[in-house]
């Protein structure tokens, strides 16, 4: 189970550079439900989304090079690029995952938070750089953005 909150970023923090990041590119074969393909540095996935903004099921499953490339050429919408910093949440266990887009949407950022429980997610209090909170809208899921600008 995937539980987590995203926000429009409003202004980054100092010094996230300097935090251990990922390169990712994705796209998608299908949106509802998710399904999609990802590179993660070397490292490739095919993960099924169910339904849901802030809860919902989350599987990935190991691909190589090879059956990546396959299945990206069938995906529906662009591919997305971005960096993903993974910056730990002061006084707290959570980490912040920080994506900078690159590509079409280039300059948005979001940052998402990942949850143990629902109740843990909905009492959550950002940080001010975070801005807008569009976990509930869902406008800014990248499954929706991969096949906006296409």
């Amino acid at each position: 189970m995937e539980i987590e909150r995203k926000y429009l970023v409003a202004a980054l923090p100092e010094g996230y550079s300097s935090f251990p990041s990922h390169s990712i590119e994705q796209a998608y074969l299908c949106t509802e439900p998710v399904v999609r393909v990802r590179k993660e540095d070397d490292r490739y996935y095919l993960t099924y989304k169910s339904k849901g903004l802030l809860e919902r099921e989350e599987y990935n499953l190991p691909l190589t090079g090879e059956a990546y490339s396959h299945l990206l050429s069938k995906a529906d919408g662009m591919v997305l690029t971005k960096r993903r910093y993974l910056i730990p949440m002061e006084g707290t266990t959570l980490t912040i995952e920080l994506d900078i887009f690159s590509g079409a949407y280039q300059g948005l950022c979001l940052a998402e938070v990942e949850f143990e429980t629902r109740q843990d997610a909905e009492s959550f209090v950002p940080p001010d750089w975070f801005g807008r909170d569009v976990t509930f809208s869902g406008e800014y899921q990248n499954s929706r953005l991969a096949l906006k600008k296409s």
